[in-house]
């Protein structure tokens, strides 16, 4: 059977993770290595100033003590599998809340792919795209993201990673119900419209201190005539997005004007 590697960025016993172990078991050899404790927004961290481990939950199940999903990838192909014997594909989520846009900068659950693939191993990221900050995602069940993940690493399986290297799927689910999804749109990533959400407040000691929220889901139109969607205008329409990623971030469009300005 296929072997597959799942992690997260919302915790080992995630809603999203014990949906998406659940839907995949029946197409492969599964192992699960996820952190302890939830971390989202800490992008493509590796820990590198204290020691992590292991600790077993159940079979082939692991939760890594306060590591990153990051460590949960890098660690799991070095110290659990070998390179004789290594993940087929590496499957991070299903994120509670939406990864599109610049905000793939600091997901968690895209930054396991990033690591996946610069591994060498093919790897999809899959969200749960929310309608209310989360406070009802779980009443969805993640049946249509189950349902597509399902569906692609099937055809995965079947044929072969639709990607060359270094680069992952990253998928985005509409927070709707299965029948009222329009189905599947291939995507760019779309411009976020970041606002302020560091909330002020002062402890009993007359300290200040600062929490971060999350801002609202809220986009920049897409700014040329392309006739391929953004990843935020699919979601909003109800089709479920799939978007290519690489990890090259050079902006070849401003080479030769950089060459003149220097």
């Amino acid at each position: 059977m296929k072997k597959i590697l799942i992690t997260n960025d919302d915790g080992y016993n995630s809603t999203g993770i014990v949906a998406l172990i659940k839907a995949l078991t029946p197409l492969g050899d599964i192992t699960v290595v996820a952190p302890h404790s939830e971390k989202s927004a800490c992008g493509h961290s590796l820990t590198l100033t204290k020691p992590l481990r292991f600790i077993e939950v159940k079979k082939n199940s692991y939760r890594l003590d306060d590591g990153t999903p990051t460590d949960c990838v890098f660690l799991s192909l070095h110290k659990i599998f070998t390179d004789e014997n290594r993940p087929d594909i590496v499957i991070s989520g299903i994120n509670r809340g939406g990864n599109m846009g610049e905000d793939i900068t600091y997901s968690g659950t895209a930054s396991a792919s990033m690591e996946a693939v610069l591994q060498g191993i093919p790897s999809i990221a899959i969200s749960q795209v929310c309608a209310d900050n989360c406070e009802t995602v779980d009443d969805l069940k993640y049946e249509l993201a189950t349902k597509t993940i399902v569906d692609i690493v099937n055809k995965i399986f079947s044929n072969e990673f639709p990607l060359p290297p270094r680069k992952f799927l990253n998928i985005n689910i509409p927070p709707i119900e299965p029948n009222k999804s329009k189905g599947i749109k291939i995507t760019k990533t779309g411009k976020r419209l970041y606002t302020n959400n560091a909330e002020v407040h002062t402890n009993p000691r007359g300290t200040e201190y600062y929490w971060i929220g999350l801002p609202r889901l809220d986009w920049y139109p897409a700014e040329d005539n392309s006739t391929t969607m953004t990843d935020f205008e699919a979601i909003n329409k109800n089709f479920v997005s799939i978007t290519p990623i690489h990890l090259d971030m050079t902006s070849y469009d401003d080479i030769e004007s950089l060459k003149n300005w220097i």
